[in-house]
């Protein structure tokens, strides 16, 4: 759906306008087109005590082709990027900033006491104006909870506060996430990094991800703008919108296709299976018989090695005006239907080792939503589960992560009246509405054969959404 408003202030009027008058001015993000470099720029490193992950960062920036400058105070750079092959330099001098750069990357991991907070201070207070429009913040440290003191972790923990309020005040389309990075999984990084560094990430900021040790085998795809190639993926709900938009992504990324979604949109689904290249399944996911058909269908293709939740429905009312068949209805699609098809999944081998599942939950599980009492329990519910079925999943090789989409521009929400329509698009640290594709590349980071590092995580895909913020 198109959004004057954006459209408008980047008018060359509209810009004049909006400056004369103090009205806010979104940029139209950076997304990815396929071909492009993970970072077009320089990269500016920093750190704080005794950063235990530049060689690990030196790795990635060299696999990436990205340059590399160093903040003055991190010296232990330039010699370990020069054992790397990377091409780097030094950044400012006299206590001058030095050039523009897209993308800061701080290693918080060896900082074990807040009095070494200063480095923060110095780095972002030193390079915040000098990063580009669309530019990416990134921040590493180590899990609080795996911390060996309590004052590692405090301030580790504390990386939370400056990451989110970061996010909030560069403004220019900037994004900034936190990356906790457990130890021994220093080799986990790079899918991330590809991602959160990559315009994939352009309408996920403000989030915190935890890498921890692989669930189940990894493989560093040989392309990887063909990190799928040669796996098979189911997609649920994959006739239009979102998921359309994730069984497209799948597909350009090599994927065979399954795309399942309900009888009433068997033309759209026929459609969207056939311009990928895939198979079709009309499918109610909350029948009772669903999960033993989901199972039959898998064993047929020889187990899938991505399964990505995304069917849903909503059923509005509030809850004192809600029939009861509505509450069922919700919450048997959204929530309980994922939780048998995952067992009987599991349980029967239809999902090959190292397996990949993926859950759509939404903001409104997050932070509530008025007159969505079933709908914001089922998503809800749909982190609970991520969050609790991880490590019984690890222990079988599996990952199972989630996103939750803010205001993303599709059917649906074109149909909301005008003047919340427009709030949702605006109450971000992006000031604008996401799109199906932002959705789907957040999918496709999770569905990747280089992410056996990350389980359990929720990633919030809304630009920052004052909602549940």
């Amino acid at each position: 759906m198109n959004d004057s408003y954006l459209d408008f202030v980047n008018s060359p009027f509209g810009n004049w306008l909006a400056k004369s008058v103090g009205l806010p001015k979104p940029l139209v993000l950076e997304r990815y087109q396929a071909g492009q470099p993970v970072v077009r720029g320089s990269v500016l490193v920093g750190g704080g005590g005794a950063p235990q992950l530049l060689e690990a960062l030196a790795r990635v920036f060299k696999n990436i082709g990205a340059q590399t400058l160093a903040h003055p105070q991190l010296r232990p750079w330039l010699p370990i990027a020069n054992q790397a092959g990377l091409l780097t330099g030094g950044w400012g001098a006299d206590g001058a900033p030095g050039e523009k750069v897209k993308a800061l990357v701080f290693d918080a991991s060896g900082m074990d006491d807040s009095t070494q907070s200063d480095a923060l201070y110095a780095f972002f207070h030193d390079s915040a104006r000098s990063l580009l429009p669309c530019g990416r913040v990134l921040i590493l440290g180590r899990p609080p909870e795996g911390c060996s003191s309590p004052r590692k972790a405090t301030v580790q923990r504390a990386l939370e506060g400056l990451s989110r309020s970061l996010a909030k005040e560069l403004k220019r389309a900037i994004t900034v996430q936190l990356i906790y990075v457990a130890q021994g999984a220093e080799d986990q990084i790079e899918s991330s990094l590809r991602f959160f560094l990559s315009p994939r990430s352009a309408y996920v900021t403000g989030q915190v991800v935890r890498i921890g040790l692989p669930a189940g085998p990894q493989h560093i795809p040989a392309d990887w703008d063909r990190s799928l190639a040669g796996k098979k993926v189911l997609v649920t709900g994959a006739s239009r919108g979102i998921g359309a938009a994730i069984a497209q992504a799948m597909a350009q990324a090599g994927a065979t296709l399954t795309c399942l979604d309900v009888a009433q949109s068997q033309p759209g689904l026929d459609r969207m299976a056939a311009s990928v290249g895939g198979s079709a399944i009309e499918l109610d996911i909350g029948a009772e018989d669903a999960p033993q058909k989901l199972v039959a269908a898998g064993l047929a293709q020889g187990g899938w090695d991505v399964v990505v939740h995304n069917a849903g429905i909503t059923r509005d009312k509030t809850l004192a005006n809600m029939a009861p068949h509505l509450w069922q209805a919700v919450v048997n699609v959204n929530l309980s239907a994922q939780e048998r098809s995952i067992d009987a999944l599991v349980e029967s081998g239809a999902l090959q080792a190292g397996a990949r599942i993926v859950c759509v939950s939404s903001i409104s599980g997050i932070a509530g939503n008025m007159g969505q009492t079933n709908y914001a329990f089922s998503k809800a519910g749909v982190i609970g589960m991520v969050q609790s079925m991880a490590p019984l999943l690890a222990a079988r090789g599996i990952s199972i992560n989630a996103v939750a989409p803010g205001f993303i521009e599709t059917q649906m929400t074109a149909a909301v009246p005008f003047a919340l329509r427009e709030a949702g698009r605006r109450m971000n640290s992006l000031s604008q509405g996401g799109l199906p594709q932002d959705v789907a590349e957040a999918i496709l980071w999770f569905a990747s054969p280089a992410s056996a590092g990350l389980n359990g995580n929720v990633v919030r895909v809304c630009g920052q959404s004052l909602i549940g913020a």
